[in-house]
């Protein structure tokens, strides 16, 4: 069983480039774009017809304020999925499955720590399984983890920050305008990025990626000093997220911008 497998070996440091002058990655090359890991290739794809999007992460629990916008992420993951030809099943029959699972072996996410417990997980995940496979004609599992990083805006004149394959500019928030000309543009800001894991219905990784999406920081104008607050509104850019959701499946799903090829 390889099920937490993914989290380790998706963990990798991120690759910081600077001097891009366009804010989206689009399809010039990003040097930071992820490497996806395939246990699976295009005949272990193929077989791949009908999913279902889990509405827990397959690692740890998001942060509070990101499991408020993993709804609205999932719908348009599961969009880009039938747009693309496959049949999505309705998460609530994975969450009916799960919460009757959770009952039979208890909770694998540890409240005070949020770690994972493992056994649990795979407990849970094993009798999920089990009970979709007699009622239905699922193929796989589609996890989709949004998780945080740090990186400073610090690319060029125009104060960029790259990973995952993306790149952003600084959000502001406050009633100012500018900002300090003092401004540290080499301070870290938490930004989120939307991590894929695909699992076949014997629980075997086909499929991990990870695609940028934004920053969840933003420079607050009311400090004179200069420094970074979390955003009010997370995640509201619905381009930027397809872009995300675009990278993460690449080439799971091929997209013809993908900017991981130098020119």
């Amino acid at each position: 069983m390889r099920l937490f497998t993914t989290v380790a070996r998706i963990g990798a440091a991120l690759l910081l480039a600077a001097g891009l002058s366009a804010c989206s990655s689009g399809p010039s090359y990003n040097p930071t774009t992820f490497q996806a890991e395939m246990d699976g290739g295009p005949e272990a794809f193929k077989k791949v017809k009908t999913v279902i999007i889990p509405h827990v992460n397959l690692g740890p629990p998001s942060r509070n304020y990101l499991q408020d916008v993993e709804p609205r992420v999932d719908g348009l993951v599961g969009t880009y999925l039938k747009k693309n030809g496959y049949k999505v099943l309705p998460q609530r029959e994975f969450r009916q499955h799960w919460n009757t699972a959770v009952r039979a072996f208890g909770d694998p996410v540890d409240p005070t720590t949020g770690k994972v417990n493992m056994k649990s997980f795979v407990q849970i995940m094993q009798s999920v399984r089990d009970q979709l496979r007699e009622t239905t004609d699922l193929d796989a599992f589609v996890f989709t983890d949004i998780v945080e990083f740090e990186v400073p805006f610090n690319g060029g004149l125009k104060h960029l920050a790259r990973w995952d394959g993306v790149t952003r500019r600084p959000s502001l928030q406050g009633p100012g305008s500018g900002v300090s000309a003092d401004f540290d543009w080499n301070m870290n800001a938490a930004v989120a990025s939307l991590q894929i894991s695909i699992y076949d219905i014997e629980l075997q990784r086909l499929f991990a990626s990870r695609g940028g999406l934004d920053a969840t920081d933003a420079i607050d104008t009311r400090s004179s000093a200069g420094r970074y607050v979390r955003r009010r509104n997370i995640l509201e850019n619905e381009e930027y997220v397809m872009e995300g959701i675009k990278l993460a499946f690449h080439p799971f799903i091929q997209w013809e911008d993908w900017p991981g090829n130098p020119d």
